[in-house]
């Protein structure tokens, strides 16, 4: 019998719990972006696409290259590729030395009266 079948509250451990990657595995170790400032609201941007066969790049990072076609803000990368905004920010950082994006930083506070950026931030906020 399967053990989460047989008591439905137990935690997979080891292998029953399939292949898991710390954060701190994906930026190495580190917990800030060694450049840029990413807030929540910055906006990232792919400035060019990754080519293919490309060495050194995670699925994590071509996942976000792919997302930023369009702007996307940090929440919102966090949200769709499924990790913490530190871990996000760091890989960003990465990205951005390597040329593959730019980015957008918010724009004065007289300027950040579109519902629809407050609307973003807040939904990429929720799925985090």
């Amino acid at each position: 019998m399967n053990p989460r079948q047989e008591h439905p509250d137990t935690q997979w451990i080891g292998e029953e719990a399939g292949p898991i990657v710390r954060p701190y595995v994906l930026t190495r170790g580190r917990t800030e972006p060694a450049r840029g400032r990413f807030d929540l609201i910055t906006m990232a941007v792919t400035v060019r696409p990754v080519p293919p066969g490309e060495i050194g790049l995670g699925p994590e990072c071509l996942a976000i290259v792919g997302l930023c076609r369009q702007p996307q803000s940090v929440a919102e990368i966090a949200a769709h590729v499924n990790l913490p905004a530190g871990t996000v920010r760091v890989l960003l950082s990465d990205l951005l030395d390597q040329g593959y994006i730019t980015l957008q930083e918010p724009h004065s506070e007289t300027d950040m009266h579109d519902e629809r950026m407050y609307r973003a931030v807040l939904d990429g906020l929720r799925a985090l």
